[in-house]
């Protein structure tokens, strides 16, 4: 099993034709995700990395029954392109565009909600379930088919904890960056609602950054529900003035529940099995499922 993207999505890339939408498409492509075709307005009726071009994401899913978008639209347009793919039926919308502004993102996540799509980001590396799709920018050889779920904040900690985990000898289900932006469409709790609800899923690493209660929020739900599968987690920003922001745009301490000491110590609390460096993640995952 699996959560959100597997073999049998069927995947369009919005923005398909500019020079991100093609090189990522092509990795996407070449890792054995099933593309379907892609939308760039102005372009339809083309064929484009022998897929077929459509004006619109509705004229896409009548023509393949695309379930799966990932856009790579400009970000002043960004937010109408997640609006559209909601329109038209897709399922689990995935954005990777970065600096999308925050009133287009206050219009585009309750819209995509409304419609029954999940969003995942913006400002994110994307979606993976190893040995069936890679719907993002992730470089696909680090993940390995397994039983550990990962949930980050970070695109680049997102790879590092998967390495990690497949050299402690485990391997992935399906690995989530839902971004750093101030608003994204899928939270750190949702994230690991899906896998806690994955059955193949038998434990999570759930990577946090400074800034936003969505830790703190997720830490709770988890024992909230019993603490069913081990959770290891890891913040990022330690060392963070308050007051800047660091690398992400949502990543700026606001108060005293912000900071990385305190987002560990509610973390702990509630049964989270924290980690002080991302260098310890797999050998902790190797510990929690001894």
């Amino acid at each position: 099993m699996s959560v959100l993207v597997n073999k049998d999505s069927k995947i369009i890339v919005q923005g398909f034709t500019g020079s991100e939408g093609t090189f990522h498409a092509s990795q996407m492509i070449e890792y054995g995700s099933n593309v379907v075709g892609g939308v760039t307005p102005g372009k339809g009726g083309q064929t484009h990395l022998d897929k077929p071009v459509f004006n619109t994401v509705k004229e896409a899913v009548d023509a393949t029954g695309a379930d799966v978008t990932i856009i790579f639209v400009p970000p002043a347009f960004a937010a109408d392109a997640i609006m559209e793919a909601a329109d038209a039926g897709i399922k689990v919308i995935v954005t990777i565009t970065e600096g999308i502004p925050v009133k287009d993102m206050m219009l585009a996540k309750p819209y995509a909600k409304k419609r029954g799509a999940t969003l995942v980001g913006p400002n994110c590396p994307g979606v993976i379930t190893p040995e069936g799709a890679k719907v993002g920018i992730m470089p696909g050889f680090i993940f390995k088919k397994g039983n550990v779920g990962i949930v980050s904040k970070s695109g680049t900690l997102t790879y590092e904890a998967a390495d990690q985990v497949v050299k402690a000898g485990y391997g992935i289900t399906t690995a989530i960056g839902i971004g750093g932006d101030p608003i994204i469409g899928t939270s750190t709790k949702e994230a690991v609602q899906l896998l806690m609800d994955d059955p193949e899923t038998e434990a999570i690493v759930m990577i946090g950054e400074i800034g936003g209660n969505y830790e703190a929020e997720a830490a709770r739900w988890i024992k909230e529900n019993g603490n069913k599968k081990p959770v290891v987690g890891f913040i990022a920003g330690q060392t963070a003035p308050p007051g800047r922001r660091m690398g992400h745009a949502g990543a700026i301490i606001g108060g005293a529940d912000d900071t990385a000491e305190a987002k560990m110590k509610i973390m702990a609390e509630n049964g989270v099995h924290v980690v002080s460096s991302p260098a310890d993640i797999g050998e902790t995952i190797k510990k929690v499922l001894a």
